[in-house]
């Protein structure tokens, strides 16, 4: 065991990663003992085992009480560990966003999908699907229309992206941006999506009622009308004139 252990430490430190299929990796993931003085070993040199039932790959993190000795604190605490610049990083939220969010929900859609379809109660319970089958990339110049401005342009974008690859945060093949190992890893699921999502919720309900508030002043102002539907109130998100204008001769 001890070999084995010593084996799959060297490897996680050498290529960041291993596939969660490694054998070794199987063993961390489902042998108790192994698992136990793996986190020792570990352990002993200030780093943990990071992994999920979601993400394709296992890796190695400190431990967070490391943290700070050894990335420093005060002046010389940084907003994250890997050296990216504030645009950096919110590049990788926005991926992470866009990547896993969906890829989440698709995992865990299929989950419930094959529980009720079960028929024996006491059956093997079936790997969660992870890859190309529930993972799906975009598009890097959609990505850019729509983000790279408010990213610093074409030259920052660029060289953001560049680093997230070189970290194994994403996959950058032919202008297609997929999924890299470290994306579902290293940023935690449960602390990041309630902010993305209730806080993404929040801005858009705050915006629909101030405009019904509006909507309800100018009413008062204004002489009475015809009641109309429900229809009528206006969509969610405002429509560019043109657009708005195509709506109402439809």
């Amino acid at each position: 065991m001890e070999t084995e252990i010593k084996t799959l430490t060297a490897r996680l430190l050498a290529h960041r990663v291993v596939p969660r299929g490694d054998a070794l990796a199987k063993k961390a993931l489902l042998d108790d003992s192994f698992r136990l003085e793996l986190d020792k070993s570990l352990a002993a040199v200030g780093l943990r085992l990071v992994e999920n039932p979601y993400a394709e790959h296992i890796a190695v993190a400190l431990l967070p009480e490391m943290t700070e000795p050894v990335f420093g604190s005060g002046d010389a605490w940084l907003n994250n560990n890997l050296g990216l610049p504030r645009d950096g990083v919110a590049l990788l939220v926005i991926l992470w966003a866009l990547i896993i969010l969906p890829k989440r929900e698709r995992q865990i859609a299929r989950v419930e999908a094959g529980k009720e379809n079960q028929s024996d109660m006491f059956g093997a319970q079936k790997p969660l699907e992870t890859g190309e089958t529930v993972s799906t990339g975009l598009s890097e110049d959609a990505l850019y229309a729509d983000f790279g401005k408010a990213l610093g342009g074409r030259t920052r974008f660029n060289a953001n992206l560049g680093r997230l690859v070189n970290l194994g945060f994403i996959v950058r093949r032919s202008r297609w941006l997929d999924e890299g190992p470290m994306l579902d890893l290293m940023i935690d699921y449960a602390q990041l999506a309630p902010r993305i999502i209730e806080g993404a919720l929040a801005d858009v309900l705050l915006r629909r009622e101030g405009r019904d508030a509006l909507a309800d002043k100018r009413a008062e102002a204004a002489p009475e009308a015809p009641e109309a539907d429900d229809a009528s109130a206006g969509p969610l998100f405002d429509l560019p004139p043109d657009d708005a204008a195509q709506e109402e001769t439809r």
